[in-house]
């Protein structure tokens, strides 16, 4: 889950312990959908969050998974997130639904943001699609309360797949799609954003060809990249597995050479070497790792333009070298 502009990386990439909380609250949200209230066993405040921000929970069998917190506050008693069983990511979602009761605990990584909402822009106008509502409705909430104008189009193929439906529906700003009920058409995005007033700030997450669409229509408008923001669930590029360079870690001094058909993570992961990662696509900047020398091949959905150029950081799940030799923050 990820936005390529406005992450304001810096090269101390952020860090912060996994922690227990504990299931206070599950209700149905729509169709296969369910939102699960998380809590300190204590109910001592929990790290401050804003919106477009997730949470990594880290499963019994090793699986960390990144889920969107829908309500962020600065001073948090509890976290909410908006879950949809899938059935090919990896058995996430499915735990969550068929394993986790009300009193459960669970192991977190605290909040992280890689989508973050520009609260100044004039205008902001949301494009959602199916459980891309989750960072979407966190936005839209905060809009709400301090008083900025914003629009949504919300696009599900059911109205039974429709998180937060009540909610939304009494909102005369929102516009909701159904494939359904639009004899198969789908979310007008190019005339979305062809229509958009200049200086508006779009954001748009879903399924990988409604973000497709999106970009490419921001593209043919020749929209600014800081006024378009995007949250990728799923690879946006291929790995680069071309291999051929050598990897060092700056702290050990270790050296390690990459060879064709592994990346970066899988080398240092075989080697016994312990990095952080979740996606394993790009998508969710966990394993971003400081690069102190040498050029890298970006495969990410994460990284601006800028931040490609200015080489402090990448993605060592997906991304390799255009240089023979990376020295790594590690």
């Amino acid at each position: 889950m990820t936005d390529a502009r406005q992450r304001g990386t810096s090269p101390e990439l952020p860090t912060g312990k996994p922690f227990e909380v504990i299931v206070t609250a599950i209700r149905p949200a729509a169709r296969d959908t369910k939102i699960y209230t998380l809590a300190r066993a204590d109910g001592s405040t929990l790290p401050a969050s804003t919106p477009g921000a997730h949470i990594g929970v880290l499963f019994p069998n090793g699986l960390l998974r990144d889920y969107s917190l829908i309500a962020p506050e600065e001073c948090p008693r509890d976290y909410t997130i908006c879950v949809k069983r899938e059935t090919s990511e990896g058995g996430g979602s499915s735990y969550l639904h068929s394993k986790i009761s009300i009193g459960d605990s669970l192991l977190i990584n605290p909040p992280k943001n890689n989508f973050p909402l520009n609260e100044t822009a004039p205008y902001t106008i949301l494009i959602a699609g199916g459980i891309g509502i989750t960072p979407i409705y966190a936005m839209l909430t905060r809009l709400q309360a301090i008083g900025r104008d914003w629009e949504l189009h919300y696009a599900c193929q059911t109205r039974a797949d429709a998180a937060f439906l009540f909610e939304l529906e009494s909102l005369a700003n929102v516009h909701l799609h159904f494939d359904d009920e639009s004899g198969g058409r789908f979310l007008p995005v190019v005339k979305i954003v062809a229509n958009a007033a200049p200086q508006s700030h779009l954001y748009c997450c879903g399924p990988t060809p409604m973000l497709a669409t999106f970009e490419a229509a921001a593209a043919a408008e020749k929209r600014p990249a800081e006024e378009i923001h995007i949250e990728y669930f799923k690879a946006k590029f291929d790995a680069d597995l071309s291999g051929g360079f050598t990897v060092r870690l700056a702290r050990s001094g270790q050296e390690f050479p990459v060879p064709p058909g592994k990346t970066i993570l899988e080398v240092l992961r075989d080697a016994g070497i312990s990095v952080v990662s979740s996606c394993e696509a790009g998508v969710c900047g966990a394993c971003e790792t400081i690069l102190l020398e040498g050029t890298a091949d970006h495969r990410d959905a994460i990284l601006s333009e800028q931040e490609r150029q200015d080489g402090k950081s990448m993605m060592i799940c997906c991304s390799g070298a255009v240089s023979d030799f990376l020295v790594l923050d590690l």
